[in-house]
């Protein structure tokens, strides 16, 4: 009975909007700061912007890390090993993985490989209309509302702004590889709510990062990637940036246990936009306060606020 009334707690405070806020801006603080974290990797690894094979063999071997961190912190926190019991389970982690890490992250960096940064962050954002379309359209988990239209692309324009210098609306393969990229993660999302309903949210994001990230090794490996250049600062950014998968993606995964997708999702419009505002004040890239930054931030707060503003007898 204890349990109970204790599982009635913290669903109650994770469903509360505050909470929702404060955790999804610091898993947003988290991803922003990888931007600059990993172009700093690969100057440290001594990796070219244009060697694809070796960028997947990096992130493989941090999303390997996450996963151990994942696994080795949450074991400690519920006093016994976390691991898939079941057939079932394994089965789900295999499935998230290939969408939230495998299919993600190499096609990601494939397109980013054949596009250019500005871009790759407006495909990139449009996520959030992803899985607000999958999760509603598709898999009905929450109904489709004006509110998360509208929100959704006010942030969209927010993410625009920041980002408009340099754009050109030619559509090449690397966009498409981006977008799919997106779609991939939308579908992670959708999959993950519902596999929470039955399964620890934590546990499916450890094992998920482990298994994609071992995949995502051995393909760089066998693409020819090699990391040649180790060193004491490498490994420690390396650490870091496991650090962030780690940290972030298990508190999203709780947040979209026990709330809409919807409710969680827009909260990524702020991402990009801590990741060019970080990139300025670690890389010296651009100007962090200047009249666009602060209107993207702008629209990005207002569509969240449209996003959760309550509509009465309508089911968010």
């Amino acid at each position: 009975m204890e349990h109970k009334i204790d599982d009635q707690k913290k669903i109650k405070i994770m469903q509360k909007t505050v909470v929702v806020v404060i955790l999804a801006t610091i898993c947003d603080l988290l991803w922003g700061s990888a931007f600059p974290f990993i172009k700093l990797g690969y100057k440290v690894f001594q990796i070219p912007s244009e060697d694809t094979a070796t960028q997947i063999l990096f992130a493989g071997i941090r999303f390997v890390l996450a996963g151990i961190m994942v696994i080795l912190f949450m074991s400690i926190a519920k006093k016994k090993f976390l691991r898939p019991e079941r057939v079932k389970t394994v089965y789900r982690i295999g499935i998230l993985s290939c969408f939230q890490t495998i299919l993600q992250y190499i096609l990601f960096y494939i397109g980013l490989a054949h596009t250019n940064g500005v871009k790759g962050s407006i495909i990139e954002a449009s996520n959030v209309f992803i899985a607000i379309f999958v999760a509603s359209l598709i898999f009905r988990q929450e109904k489709l509302t004006a509110n998360k239209l509208l929100g959704s692309l006010i942030g969209f324009a927010g993410v625009v702004i920041i980002n408009i210098s340099g754009l050109t609306l030619d559509v090449n393969l690397g966009d498409c590889c981006i977008f799919f990229s997106t779609f991939a993660y939308a579908m992670s999302s959708v999959l993950l709510k519902r596999y929470s309903k039955e399964e620890d949210a934590c546990m499916l994001s450890g094992y998920q990062f482990l298994f994609g990230g071992a995949v995502m090794v051995l393909m760089g490996i066998v693409m020819g990637g090699r990391l040649t250049t180790i060193s004491a600062s490498g490994i420690l950014l390396l650490l870091y940036l496991a650090f962030i998968s780690a940290m972030a993606y298990s508190i999203w995964a709780t947040l979209l246990t026990y709330n809409p997708i919807s409710k969680v999702a827009v909260m990524g419009f702020l991402n990009p936009v801590f990741g060019v505002i970080l990139s300025a004040i670690i890389l010296k890239e651009g100007n962090i306060v200047n009249f666009k930054s602060l209107i993207a931030l702008t629209l990005v707060c207002i569509g969240i606020c449209v996003v959760y503003r309550k509509r009465k007898n309508v089911q968010q």
